[in-house]
């Protein structure tokens, strides 16, 4: 990361990236922050031990590994990136007070599983400034109905605090667009009820593919779920069951900023994932089609290359939200607007990223329409210099940013808040940058 330097102005911590000539090189893309979360809870439901492999050290799961002791799983790390857990679906608690950070892929899931269980005492879930302006109330108001004394801050966020557990029934009813992570969250815990339970979703659904992972992996820890149309899921009475192994493929979101580089200059190699990746952002991949990029795919790495343009686009980004993040910055490079719609809730993720995406973008020149749903940005027709972007302490705006660096020199605001999915990002991101 010689070519980046990090400075200190007051109490801001402020990263220096130059003008990059070009991107080059292949990286090895981190784990799935979203594979591993799941799979983590789905082990520790299980009697019998899991091995783990390719855990990512993103702060996001170490937030889960260091709760797994407090409710009686273990949990241990046998080497680098390697743990070994054994759970059991009757938890252990050992305190009344969790506190998940910034992680609502360990929160969200902890809130329905705790609501299953019988437990001694109150409960309370929260996390962090950020966190507490995250929604959680469509999911608490979901298991409220069905008997669990539960209530949540005035807001509708977090701290949940839990009275009295166990689902008296075994229907469920629940808003599904705000977040699909509250319906994944049902599905996790609803073999722990040891009832066939039922998910009727009162609404459309955003982001299906992490509801579909999440079934998914349910299915290679034993679980069967029935899913008509995500407006019904059946999840009869069954027991998980360890695989006892489970490898972590690459992260999908993390690797379209690395697809985008070699969009706008290549090539670029993502090792880790392929085409048969089971998270929905691999589809990022036929959106890199679509606007001019030459693709090369194998089982396990995928090369994008320049093409002879960069053509604008209007694209339904409601299936992979995060990353409509980098196709807003793929705008500052393309021959015509970028236009991404259907991604309303992108406003409640870690920070408000429509308006932050459409404030920071214009730094470069863009000229960027807010829509309710999403945004419209047109390349700039004179690219500004040294822009300095605030990152709201969003990983995702750190990490999307770090491609303007082709057009121009750039400062990234707090850029250790990447420490969230990807700590070791910039430091990847180094390994394709060329400038000579």
């Amino acid at each position: 990361m010689s070519i980046f330097k990090i400075f200190q102005e007051g109490e801001k911590e402020i990263l220096y990236l130059p003008r990059i000539k070009s991107f080059e090189g292949e990286v090895e893309v981190i784990g799935s922050k979203s594979i591993a979360n799941r799979v983590l809870y789905l082990a520790s439901f299980c009697a019998e031990e899991t091995l783990i492999y390719n855990v990512p050290n993103s702060d996001d799961v170490q937030v889960l590994l260091n709760t797994f002791p407090l409710m009686g799983i273990e949990c241990v790390k046998e080497k680098e990136k390697t743990y070994r857990i054994k759970g059991s679906n009757i938890l252990n608690l050992k305190t009344n007070y969790f506190n998940l950070e910034n992680a609502g892929t360990a929160l969200r899931p902890l809130v329905a599983i705790l609501s299953t269980q019988k437990i001694p005492y109150e409960v309370v879930i929260d996390g962090n400034n950020q966190m507490r302006n995250r929604p959680i109330f469509d999911l608490v108001e979901a298991l409220q109905k069905i008997g669990v004394d539960i209530i949540t801050s005035e807001k509708g966020t977090p701290p949940v605090k839990i009275i009295s557990g166990e689902w008296k029934n075994n229907q469920i009813f629940v808003s599904g667009k705000t977040s699909s992570q509250f319906i994944s969250a049902l599905l996790l815990a609803a073999p722990l009820t040891q009832k066939e339970i039922e998910i009727f979703v009162l609404d459309d659904v955003v982001s299906k593919p992490y509801i579909d992972m999440t079934i998914h992996l349910m299915k290679v820890f034993g679980v069967d779920v029935l899913n008509e149309n995500y407006k019904y899921f059946k999840i009869p009475m069954q027991r998980y069951r360890s695989p006892k192994e489970f490898w972590i493929e690459g992260d999908a979101t993390a690797a379209t900023y690395f697809y985008t580089a070699g969009l706008v200059s290549g090539p670029v190699t993502v090792k880790g994932l392929g085409l048969s990746s089971i998270q929905g952002d691999i589809q990022y991949i036929e959106i890199i089609k679509k606007i001019g990029g030459i693709v090369e795919a194998k089982s396990n790495s995928i090369t994008v290359k320049k093409g002879k343009s960069i053509d604008g686009i209007s694209v339904d980004m409601n299936a992979m939200p995060d990353a409509a993040m980098t196709l807003a910055i793929t705008g500052l490079f393309s021959n015509a607007p970028i236009q991404i719609y259907n991604v309303e809730n992108m406003r409640v993720k870690e920070s408000e990223r429509i308006k932050g995406l459409c404030n920071e973008l214009s730094k470069f020149g863009a000229e960027v329409e807010e829509k309710k749903d999403g945004l419209k940005v047109y390349p700039p027709k004179k690219i500004l210099s040294k822009p300095r972007i605030e990152t709201y302490k969003d990983h995702r705006m750190a990490m999307a940013f770090s491609l303007g660096s082709f057009l121009t020199d750039l400062e990234i605001i707090d850029p250790n808040c990447v420490s969230k999915t990807y700590p070791d990002y910039f430091f990847d991101f180094s390994k394709i940058c060329r400038n000579s």
